[in-house]
């Protein structure tokens, strides 16, 4: 099934005065007594992705929703793209540290909860927040698709709910405080390999010994993080930075020129303005031209890092140009 966006336009509707301040109201309640109750309110990382059925809908996820947004990821055994968005939300969920909680939902087991949500095609994608339900996409969307629809659902939820996300217990889950020391991997030689072509000012070298890690292992960290470097060292290495910046000054619509000096911003330490200039391209531009500036950008965001505050704000950011 190809990705559908569902318009976040139901927001406004979860935005009005008084649904905020009920909503606000409700999780000052809840904060409130769990303090009564002598708990500091944190979960292990194991609590934030959870398995819901329809007998304990109104306690795991109604009511959690005042405190924290709510991620209802339905889907069944038999759904192939199931399989491939499923792990992707569980690591999300992790990665944003209680700002989400996500919530599984076989369709199989719960097809009242799929009736009432009006689900026609699986994986599909809601959020609870406060008590209401919207959707936010439909099939195994690309990872940064869904990472702009989460940062823009945590801000909504921030911004009009006041829910700022849930404590995580890192340490609540159990097991050795001691970390254990991970053996070398396989791939260590190539990523060597890699850094010495990157010192050595061979990007295209490094390039296609990033390139190698990952087409075995297309999830390794180091690797994704070294190409996408790499990458941006062999795009401007030839430039001249004197008439780039010239070219982007002089025509601000050309989205070559604005991409081009945004590679040039970054290599010199100037985060912002790169991530400024490609944002402000894609609101101005439609159509492919649009979609080459977004593609830069997210390519950006992995030299940076997802951690990166200047990469949250940024993803956010895009977020309310592109919806």
């Amino acid at each position: 099934m190809q990705p559908r966006n569902m318009s976040m336009s139901g927001v406004v509707d979860l935005a009005a005065v008084k649904a905020a301040n009920e909503a606000k109201a409700k999780a000052e309640q809840a904060r409130a007594e769990a303090a009564r109750q002598g708990g500091g309110g944190a979960v292990a990382p194991s609590g934030l992705v959870i398995d819901v059925d329809e007998t304990g809908f109104d306690r795991d996820v109604v009511q959690r929703s005042a405190e924290v947004p709510v991620v209802l990821d339905f889907w069944a055994e038999w759904c192939q793209p199931c399989k491939q968005l499923g792990p992707l939300l569980e690591r999300l969920a992790v990665e944003y540290n209680g700002r989400f909680v996500l919530a599984k939902i076989d369709v199989d087991a719960n097809q009242t909860l799929m009736q009432q949500f009006g689900i026609q095609g699986i994986p599909a994608v809601f959020a609870v927040v406060a008590g209401q339900a919207l959707p936010l996409f439909q099939g195994a969307a690309p990872e940064e698709q869904i990472r702009a629809t989460l940062d823009q659902l945590i801000e909504v939820a921030e911004q009009r709910f006041g829910l700022t996300g849930i404590t995580v217990d890192p340490g609540a889950d159990g097991g050795s405080a001691e970390p254990q020391a991970a053996p070398p991997g396989p791939y260590d030689s190539l990523l060597s390999a890699a850094v010495d072509a990157l010192d050595a000012g061979d990007f295209a070298g490094a390039v296609r010994a990033y390139k190698n890690v990952l087409s075995d292992d297309p999830g390794n960290t180091e690797a994704k993080l070294g190409l996408a470097q790499a990458e941006l060292l062999g795009r401007v290495k030839d430039l001249n930075a004197q008439q780039v910046r010239q070219d982007a000054a002089a025509r601000p619509g050309d989205v070559v020129a604005q991409i081009a000096a945004a590679d040039l911003d970054l290599v010199g330490g100037h985060v912002e303005d790169a991530f400024g200039r490609l944002i402000e391209t894609v609101r101005r531009t439609a159509g492919e031209e649009r979609d080459a500036a977004r593609v830069r950008l997210l390519e950006l965001f992995e030299v940076v890092g997802s951690d990166d505050p200047r990469v949250t704000a940024a993803r956010g950011a895009l977020a309310r140009v592109l919806f």
